[in-house]
């Protein structure tokens, strides 16, 4: 399955590790196909300038060791294509999981957890580990 990551999924796991992100980390490093878009990648850089700024190094080489494949996020999307999403910036990420046929899009962000698509399913970390964790 091809997995988009939203950038609140990567903060916990690079700044906030626990069992539960490092059990998602090895059941989707090992089992899927892991997508980031640039859009979250930058904004990922952002948050930890603003938020973890004695930290960059750690997020780094977090990807550095991190397997994913990086996509680029869409300037411009038919609005009518996509469906409602109160905060813009959401749009970006969901519309390149829409174009990029991801699978699922991981987020702990409500205003996307809301949305009703057939696919990508929108999901929590805990909401897909309870699904697909066979242990």
């Amino acid at each position: 399955m091809r997995i988009m990551l939203d950038t609140n999924i990567l903060v916990s796991m690079i700044f906030f590790p626990s069992d539960i992100t490092r059990k998602f980390r090895e059941i989707v490093c090992l089992n899927h196909n892991i997508i980031i878009c640039d859009y979250v990648i930058k904004e990922l850089y952002i948050v930890t300038e603003r938020k973890f700024s004695n930290k960059k190094v750690v997020l780094d080489k977090f990807f550095e060791d991190f397997p994913f494949e990086l996509v680029y996020t869409l300037d411009k999307y038919k609005s009518n294509s996509i469906p409602y999403v109160r905060d813009k910036d959401d749009i970006l990420v969901l519309s390149t999981a829409i174009m990029e046929k991801v699978d699922y899009l991981i987020t702990g962000d409500l205003d996307l957890r809301v949305v009703e698509t057939e696919r990508p399913k929108i999901m929590t970390m805990r909401d897909f580990l309870n699904r697909y964790d066979k242990h």
